[in-house]
């Protein structure tokens, strides 16, 4: 384990970020399957595996009984581990099953996890194998969802990094355009393309779109808009094309989702009045009802443990638009040049930790004595057990929260713990 003090700058302020490593408390990045097959309609998502692989998927996503859902786990059983069957013909047999069952297939992701990897199972290999026998119908790609060395968030990440080599190439001359990257909700998709519309901003494509055919061209005319604080391999990936990034805060409260939408604005040459004769009407709603949402959370301590990478866009949030007090705000890692509109917007001397040493995190949120805890499943019931009371990070990335219309929302979901602590001590 080590333990690191440097000092990060936004504007004048002086931010500490303490660096750990040691002990973790996190989903995998198989769980990333459960928003993103319900996003890209026409994609499967097959979990190269073990049991537990299965089960984790089967528990995060609930049962699904009235539909058939897109992912399934090829189970890694004693007989590949022992070497008594060839691995990669067992997969091609499963890949060829599940084809002829779901012609509606496009897009087929091999999703590498521990057990996949501890054998050294190259599904890179044998994606190109399979893609190369059953284009043009389907493609095949693969990403790993370990999580061996990262958080469950990451699994998005890694999914939609695999996807950019897919992307066709734009020609040097092409106009202009704007890529919202990062899963959303079909609502808030929708949501910004009418306000995008009504600015005047119509080259506008989203990155997982909600079929794989509709993937967008991508180039050196090409802008994006980080929807998410997650996906550094996929931005990366997107430069290597040739995409440049809009520096902009994320689209979380209203404050946040103003900013946002002002980066694309000034890159496509929006006047100050047609952008606030957009935006004001929502921003205004939001506003009101943010502040019924304020009473119950303005005054409150509130911990972030290490979990989904969207610590400190929802920390700022809560800071600066409800008047939440920040003990301390923990991310799993932190991207310094994505988050620095946010770092910039962060209360001066607030703690910000980076990594995890999870007993020594435990021990300093104990000692805080905050008023609400948000962290893992894995934490919360333990921490309940002593009194706390708790917010599970998973959800945030569950449920619709980017957005105008959605702020309030974002907002009681941290007001329902603390209001059902209330009734349950009165």
């Amino acid at each position: 384990m080590s333990v690191a003090l440097e000092s990060g700058r936004a504007d004048t302020k002086i931010i500490p970020i303490l660096k750990e490593r040691g002990q973790r408390e996190v989903f995998c990045g198989l769980t990333g399957i459960i928003w993103l097959h319900r996003k890209i309609q026409d994609a499967f998502f097959l979990v190269v595996g073990s049991r537990t692989c299965a089960h984790l998927i089967q528990s995060a996503a609930g049962v699904m009984i009235f539909a058939e859902p897109r992912f399934a786990t090829a189970i890694i059983d004693e007989r590949d581990l022992a070497g008594l069957a060839d691995a990669n013909e067992e997969l091609d047999r499963v890949v060829k099953r599940l084809l002829e069952r779901r012609p509606d297939i496009k897009l087929l992701f091999l999703v590498g996890s521990c057990p996949s990897e501890v054998i050294k199972l190259d599904l890179s290999r044998a994606a190109q194998r399979l893609s190369a026998q059953f284009t043009p119908s389907v493609r095949v790609l693969n990403y790993s969802g370990s999580g061996i060395e990262t958080t469950f968030t990451q699994g998005e990440d890694a999914c939609l990094a695999s996807l950019v080599p897919t992307l066709s190439s734009a020609p040097a001359d092409a106009p202009t355009t704007l890529m919202i990257v990062g899963t959303l909700a079909d609502v808030v998709e929708d949501q910004w393309t009418r306000l995008f519309n009504e600015m005047g901003v119509h080259n506008v494509s989203y990155f997982p779109p909600r079929r794989s055919t509709e993937l967008p061209r991508i180039g050196p005319n090409t802008r994006y808009l980080l929807a998410q604080p997650f996906l550094a391999d996929t931005a990366r990936a997107l430069e290597e094309r040739g995409a440049q990034r809009l520096p902009a805060p994320f689209p979380l409260g209203v404050e946040g989702t103003t900013e946002w939408l002002r980066a694309a604005a000034n890159m496509f040459g929006v006047s100050t009045d047609t952008f606030d004769a957009v935006t004001m009407p929502k921003r205004e709603r939001a506003l009101r009802a943010l502040q019924r949402q304020r009473p119950q959370l303005e005054g409150k301590r509130i911990f972030f443990f290490p979990d989904s990478q969207l610590e400190i866009p929802i920390a700022r949030f809560l800071s600066r638009e409800l008047g939440m007090l920040l003990t301390e705000v923990g991310t799993p890692f932190l991207h310094k040049q994505h988050l620095a509109e946010e770092m910039a917007m962060m209360p001066a001397g607030v703690q910000i930790s980076e990594g995890q040493h999870v007993e020594n995190q435990i021990d300093r949120c104990r000692s805080a004595k905050p008023d609400l805890v948000v962290c893992g499943l894995g934490l919360a019931n333990p921490l309940e057990a002593e009194g706390m009371t708790t917010k599970w990070a998973i959800e945030l990335v569950f449920t619709p929260i980017q957005g105008y219309d959605q702020a309030a929302d974002l907002a009681e979901l941290f007001a329902r713990p603390l209001s059902r602590h209330l009734r349950l001590v009165a």
